[in-house]
This record gives C-alpha cells, structure tokens and sequence, in this order.
C-alpha cells in the first residue's frame, strides 16, 4: 500500500455551493512534495451535496467519499473519518469555506516542529456578534476547567498526528473537545493564529440549542478526563458518604434504644427506612465503582493495550 503523507477530512452537510471551490484550494495548498488523500463525509445531506462529491471522486484518484445515509452529527461523522484516515498528519476543515487551506503548510511546520496537535485560533473572527461572544465565554469556561491553555477550543481547522487522533473516540458533541481528550491522553496541543473568512453560501448549520448540548458535553469530557480510568473514585466516595449517612442514622437509633430505653417503631420513626436506604444505596454505588473498575480493566487488556505507546524499529 502506498504510504499517504496527509489526509484531509472535510464533514459536509448541505454545503452544495462550497464544495467544488473548497477542492480547489485545498489541492492549491498542500506542498507538492507530499501525497495526500481528501476525504469528504457526507453527513446525510439533503441537496446536491452527495453528486457534487461523487464527480470529483470520478475525476480524481485521490478523493475519497464517506457516505452517511442520516445525518448522524459532526463528531460521528469525524470519528469514521478518522478510523478511515490513512496519512501521517491528518486534518479537519470544516466545509464551509470558512476556513482557509492556505492554512495548511503552517500546521504542518507546526506539527513537523514537533506538536502532537495543532488548532487554529481564529482571532479575528468573521461571524455574526453573538456567536463570538458565545464562542468567547465557552472557551475561557474551557481554558478555566482544564487549564489548557489555547484560545479557540472549537476551530474547524486542526493538523494531528495520526498515532494521536487515532487514541480517542468521540461521538454527540464531543469534536468540541477533541483537545480536552488528546491533552489526557498526555500529548501536547499547541495553536496557530488562522485566517478566518466570512461564510460565502448558506446559514450556519448550529443553532443556539448547542449552548445547552454543549454544557451537557462539558460534563460528559469532564467525567471522563477525571473519572474514565478510575470509576471506583467517583463512586466510592459517593457510595462512602452516602453509607456514612446511613451509618450515623442508624447509630443514633441505636444508641437511643439501648441506652435511653428509646424503642424504635419503624412506622412512627421515617429516619429508621431513611438510615436503612442510605445503607443499601451507599453500598450500590461501592458495586457500580467496583463492576466500573472491572470494565476499565478488562477494556484496557484486551482493547487498548497498545495505546499511547511509540514502538521503534518493529516489523
């Protein structure tokens, strides 16, 4: 098989009018001297998206077409993209024109310096007032939880290593986050300072009921950057205050039954089912921590054994 230099992803939906012009600029922009690959997933549109693509592929060797029957969203479309990508140094460009692939032989000086993922950072933003502001808030939230400190967690435009895009999994909203989950996955994310061009067809594809997807997005990486690999801290702490609570209910009880003569009649006394509660469900969360833990264990063995690890001079 012929070794691929750089892969380009470029998720589309209903994006009919950008598509032939993007192709343009991106076989412009990469360097002469690397192969390369252009893969397109269509992400269920429903205009000419699906034709326009398939006449490229028609014409050009290099071009390659993910077809997804239902849009399925962005960060699935992505992460087939991503399984199937073959090049070195992969990238993501959104399709909208918006991004700019005279951007592309920066991120690869980026990456060749030594970066492990590199994102654009539009600092000069060509978007409506209030997406920006949006944009700003969501981020500094972001740079504040995580302490990685970029400023544009969210850019279409990013050059990774394939070793590194290739260690996670992302799915609902999570491409938001892509820099969150290569962080944990302890390698290095830097920016570069991007062009950013007005969008020339269409509305934008994202409405304002991403604010609360993406909250909800937010604590699902948050959960798994602390918690994916050592459920029984989350769980047993919880199971432990919860048992501790049942605990000190159920000592009282019986400290006043047997040394003040108090007799406790369950249907007269609530804090008697209350202590009982709080015991039995402390120790169901210790169980959740504990089959976590087994999961985690057996997922690490048999699947991810090899992750996150360089091997030199193999076969």
């Amino acid at each position: 098989m012929k070794q691929i230099d750089i892969s380009v992803l470029i998720p589309i939906f209903n994006e009919q009018d950008s598509i032939k012009e993007l192709y343009q600029e991106i076989k412009k922009n990469v360097p002469q001297e690397f192969s390369y690959e252009i893969i397109y997933i269509n992400d269920g549109s429903n205009d000419s998206s699906l034709d326009i693509i398939k006449s490229i592929l028609a014409t050009d060797k290099n071009v390659k077409l993910i077809n997804l029957f239902v849009n399925s969203g962005k960060s699935e479309a992505l992460n087939i993209a991503f399984e199937k990508a073959a090049g070195n140094i992969i990238f993501t460009i959104d399709g909208d024109l918006q991004d700019d692939p005279k951007e592309i032989p920066n991120l690869i000086n980026k990456i060749k310096s030594g970066s492990d993922m590199v994102t654009g950072w539009k600092k000069n933003r060509k978007d409506p007032i209030s997406k920006k502001v949006l944009s700003k808030i969501f981020n500094f939230v972001l740079r504040l939880i995580t302490g990685i400190k970029i400023h544009d967690f969210n850019c279409g435009l990013k050059a990774y290593k394939k070793h590194v895009i290739k260690s996670i999994n992302i799915y609902g909203g999570l491409h938001r986050f892509i820099p969150v989950l290569i962080s944990r996955n302890g390698f290095s994310v830097d920016e570069i300072i991007v062009n950013h061009r007005k969008r020339k067809f269409g509305e934008s594809k994202y409405g304002q009921s991403r604010i609360f997807h993406g909250f909800f997005d937010l604590i699902t990486v948050l959960f798994l950057n602390k918690y994916f690999n050592k459920p029984l801290h989350l769980f047993g702490n919880l199971g432990f205050l919860i048992m501790l609570s049942g605990f000190i209910i159920n000592f009282k009880l019986s400290y006043d039954w047997l040394v003040n003569g108090i007799w406790i009649t369950p249907h007269k006394n609530p804090l008697f089912f209350l202590g009982l509660l709080l015991l039995i469900v402390g120790v169901q969360f210790f169980s959740i921590g504990l089959i976590g833990e087994l999961v985690v264990y057996l997922n690490r063995k048999n699947k991810l054994k090899y992750q996150n690890i360089e091997f030199n001079n193999f076969e």
